[in-house]
């Protein structure tokens, strides 16, 4: 007798109805908060001068040189102190290509050869941008340093990174 009530159906959609509803509304209400990426000191890098030796930069480096790291690399992180870097070391020496997907903070590209030396820039690349970031000559290396850094420390094309991990 129950089932042939259509009051009964009526209180049964409007009973599920309800708690879709409610479920839905706490499922919003949720947020995913994301760890913090710390850095992790890996190595230590030197930027200098080849026609004076002298040293222009001291760096404390992150090291990315498997798939994983590469393809991450700064991804995720909110902030970067200007004495840290990460450094991404590949098995080859060929065009590079970087973009800024997942990435909140500016960053200075620098791209270097297998000789160690830079070969070029690219500078104040923007977080989030997924503009390919070429470097535009053979790189073995490339170092992701805060954006600007470049030009405050007068880094050039031609000076040389040493480094030790």
């Amino acid at each position: 007798m129950l089932f042939k009530n259509p009051s009964f159906y009526a209180l049964l959609v409007f009973a599920t109805f309800s708690v879709c509803l409610s479920s839905c509304k706490n499922e919003s209400n949720k947020t995913i908060k994301q760890a913090e990426i710390a850095f992790k000191k890996e190595g230590n890098l030197e930027i200098f001068k080849t026609t004076s030796d002298s040293t222009k930069v001291n760096l404390d480096i992150e090291i990315a040189d498997n798939d994983y790291e590469i393809q991450t690399g700064l991804m995720y992180r909110n902030s970067m102190k200007s004495n840290q870097g990460m450094l991404f070391i590949f098995d080859d020496t060929r065009e590079r290509f970087f973009y800024m997907k997942n990435t909140k903070i500016p960053l200075d590209l620098i791209f270097i050869n297998d000789d160690k030396k830079i070969v070029s820039f690219q500078k104040n690349a923007k977080p989030f941008d997924e503009t390919s970031l070429p470097s535009n000559f053979p790189a073995k290396y490339v170092l992701e340093i805060n954006a600007g850094l470049v030009d405050s420390w007068s880094i050039a094309v031609g000076d040389e990174i040493d480094f030790q991990n």
